[in-house]
């Protein structure tokens, strides 16, 4: 039977899951905003995937963010001048602990906590019964709400292929050194961002490697001008349909054509999908050092079919297929879950609960950890608001009771579960930023 704890604080304090950079950022706002909370995180530290030896990271040893420093830093807690402008997981994991260390975030978590149950003890505002479990040893207690801020990279989105493959199949999550690779003849399916990186690793470790895509990309180089690429744009607003004639037009000049070195067009406009960010992968294929496979037919002992009829023999696949939402503590109908993903006002907030956030469940194109610090000021002035009685906060409560908003900026992004939860930038954080605005001046 579950130990029950009693927080200094009572019943008034927020459950906080997950001491990623979604959870941190989420951990200063409720401080800054004096809202009592107390984290969990699973890790014996913060920063979540982006330290390897989490026990859910998806890190492996040559992993580097897509997008700059620049562009991805917190406003308020720029890194390093020496780290690179492209930084490894290493130097993120110590970014992180830096970041929680300044701002006095570590004695708010409990570490090594597993949570188990997230329960409402009733309707809106009656509280929450949170389960968890540290070294075997089970504890409970009551909160006045939750706020889930537990990743969305964790959960391994497997494939399921027809027939049997006799050589080694795994997940990209299970991928963690080049050398897994060595002497193999190398399949990676997927060509995401992390399908792209790691296959390079298995070209300069593997005996071979080859790439099966179900569909092509739009590949940005990650340096325009000696600059990184993201630095470049949003100096002059356009219009999408202008946008995507400019930029497209800045990609055929420093990538040229992928068809040529057999990669799939895209069957979609530009930044319908995210890009892959990778200098490297076009590089090789123009060298012949990667061969594009179409999408897989059916595996058989270590020969694999494709679909457009041929073949070839393997000793290792492995599946950068991407990940799926999950949150396993929690029932999906509490989460207003419709298809892929829950559907929640700017892609947090219940429609129906005052008492129940979903944090970072929000992608786009250069959001960075600065878009997402501002979903939780948003989410932390909301619920201040509420305890205050601020006008503004009651109006919020009511747009977000009309129902799901996503702010796509009237982008038609391709469908794929991946995306349920895509947004476009400039819409997002004019929406969040607007209530920021609306919610200070009314305090």
């Amino acid at each position: 039977m579950a130990k029950d704890i009693t927080k200094p604080q009572g019943t008034q304090s927020y459950a906080l899951i997950g001491a990623g950079p979604m959870g941190l950022a989420m951990a200063k706002t409720l401080k800054e905003q004096g809202i009592p909370f107390h984290g969990f995180e699973l890790h014996k530290d913060v920063g979540g995937l982006w330290d390897i030896d989490a026990p859910l990271s998806t890190m492996y040893d040559t992993a580097h963010l897509i997008s700059s420093k620049t562009m991805t830093e917190f406003a308020d807690y720029p890194m390093a001048e020496d780290v690179a402008e492209y930084p490894s997981h290493r130097d993120l994991r110590d970014y992180f602990r830096g970041f929680a260390q300044h701002f006095g975030l570590y004695d708010h978590y409990t570490f090594g906590a597993r949570v188990t149950s997230a329960e409402p003890l009733g309707g809106n505002g009656e509280g929450w019964r949170i389960i968890w479990e540290v070294d075997g040893e089970e504890y409970s207690a009551e909160f006045a709400g939750v706020l889930i801020a537990n990743g969305t990279l964790s959960e391994p989105n497997m494939p399921e292929f027809e027939g049997s493959f006799d050589g080694e199949l795994i997940h990209s999550s299970a991928y963690r050194s080049p050398t897994q690779f060595t002497g193999k003849r190398v399949l990676i399916v997927g060509a995401g961002n992390s399908g792209c990186d790691i296959a390079v690793d298995a070209i300069h470790h593997g005996k071979s490697c080859e790439l099966s895509m179900r569909r092509g990309y739009y590949f940005v180089p990650k340096y325009v001008f000696g600059k990184p690429a993201d630095t470049m744009g949003g100096m002059i607003k356009l219009p999408m349909w202008l946008k995507r004639k400019v930029d497209g037009a800045i990609l055929k000049w420093f990538v040229g054509d992928p068809q040529k070195y057999g990669f799939p067009k895209p069957d979609y406009e530009l930044y319908e999908s995210h890009p892959i960010v990778n200098s490297l992968i076009l590089f090789h294929a123009g060298h012949g050092d990667i061969k594009i496979r179409a999408d897989i037919d059916r595996m058989d002992g270590n020969t694999v079919h494709f679909k457009d009829g041929t073949q070839g023999e393997y000793d290792m696949i492995l599946a950068a297929t991407g990940y799926k939402l999950h949150y396993p503590f929690i029932d999906h109908a509490l989460l207003n879950w419709r298809g892929s993903a829950p559907h929640l006002y700017l892609n947090a907030m219940h429609p129906e609960r005052d008492d129940l956030f979903v944090l970072g469940m929000v992608e786009a194109s250069g959001l960075g950890w600065q878009g997402r610090h501002e979903q939780a000021e948003m989410i932390a002035r909301y619920i201040a608001g509420l305890q205050h009685g601020n006008d503004e906060a009651k109006s919020l409560q009511q747009k977000k009771a009309k129902g799901f908003e996503r702010a796509t900026g009237g982008m038609n992004y391709i469908d794929l579960p991946r995306m349920a939860y895509y947004v476009d930038k400039a819409t997002y954080r004019g929406a969040v930023n607007k209530h920021i605005k609306a919610l200070k001046e009314s305090a």
